[in-house]
């Protein structure tokens, strides 16, 4: 069973370390000063009670590793379309392809049922690259919660253990490549669910996303800091609303125990992922996390005062530093 992950930062190198650790062929798609490191010294995660260290083999050079049977895709959604023809060597007619990304995936409408069933996202895959290229049905969403921080290349810091991952196929099944990947990634310490319902979990996952994502581009602090301040926790519970009817509006709901994520922002000294983009002067992810999901609240004629005004804000900032 080859395993490779495309795009080995946080996330990736978190999933990476931890599915060679628990014993499975792994190796990783990246470049530059990560590249040389994980080449020299290994992948290493530091984890709330333990450190773990993983050799795998690391290459800038899809042809180099072949096809794959299981392929994770953790790369910035904003990067994607520009990163699918790279991935083309890793991929055979039945690679399972994992896309653990935030924000609406550009296969969002595949086996959706109903009139939009199929239907393309331009936002989101201009050319129709990811589309055309990969194709939809080798896909499996994924969803991830836990806050990973590249400490140094090659060097992740993962914040509050483990959080659970959520996958499932865009058709609702429980196939056998789910149950697999399922089982895979429980060996490798993850909290798994296997679900028949993914966008909601999407959904949820935007609703954490953009609860914190815009405030943060704003003031790229610590959430501790953030929801320090009275105003940001009423903006976040405001947020949260909306979302749901959006998603509501989508026909999905969100599963989303505010208080408990409250209580955890609360004392939370990690940045959000969105923030530390600002921060080091790469493009954020707008379009999947931002743009899309008010596009569709649009769609659906559900109001999202409170998002229209921090994105719009947070828009502009991101234009004045030109990222």
């Amino acid at each position: 069973m080859k395993i490779c992950v495309f795009g080995a930062g946080a996330v990736g190198g978190h999933l990476a370390a931890l599915l060679a650790d628990a014993g499975y062929e792994v190796s990783a798609v990246m470049r530059g000063a990560a590249l040389d490191a994980v080449r020299r010294d290994g992948l290493t995660v530091h984890l709330d009670d333990r450190i773990v260290r993983a050799q795998i083999r690391a290459s800038d050079k899809p042809e180099e590793l072949g096809a794959q049977d299981i392929l994770f895709v953790t790369v910035k959604s904003s990067a994607l379309p520009q990163a699918a023809l790279g991935m083309r060597p890793l991929i055979k007619p039945d690679t399972t392809v994992v896309f653990a990304m935030n924000g609406i995936p550009w296969w969002y409408y595949h086996a959706h049922g109903g009139p939009m069933d199929g239907r393309r996202i331009a936002r989101l895959d201009p050319a129709g690259t990811l589309w055309d290229t990969i194709g939809p049905h080798l896909a499996l969403g994924c969803t991830t919660s836990s806050a990973c921080t590249v400490l140094a290349p090659g060097v992740v810091e993962v914040k509050g253990g483990n959080r659970q991952i959520a996958i499932g196929e865009p058709d609702g099944s429980l196939s056998s490549r789910l149950r697999l990947v399922s089982g895979m990634l429980e060996d490798a310490g993850f909290p798994v669910v296997a679900t028949q319902h993914i966008r909601d979990k999407i959904w949820s996952k935007l609703a954490l996303n953009l609860a914190s994502g815009p405030m943060a581009v704003l003031a790229p602090v610590a959430m501790k800091e953030m929801f320090a301040e009275p105003a940001c926790i009423a903006a976040r519970y405001r947020i949260h609303e909306e979302v749901a009817a959006i998603a509501a509006g989508m026909g999905c709901r969100t599963d989303v125990d505010i208080e408990g994520n409250m209580a955890i922002v609360r004392t939370s000294s990690h940045t959000p992922s969105i923030a530390q983009d600002v921060l080091k002067g790469r493009k954020p992810e707008l379009e999947s996390i931002f743009l899309q999901p008010l596009e569709m609240a649009r769609e659906c004629q559900v109001e999202t005062p409170m998002l229209d005004l921090l994105v719009a804000l947070a828009l502009l900032k991101v234009k004045s530093q030109r990222l």
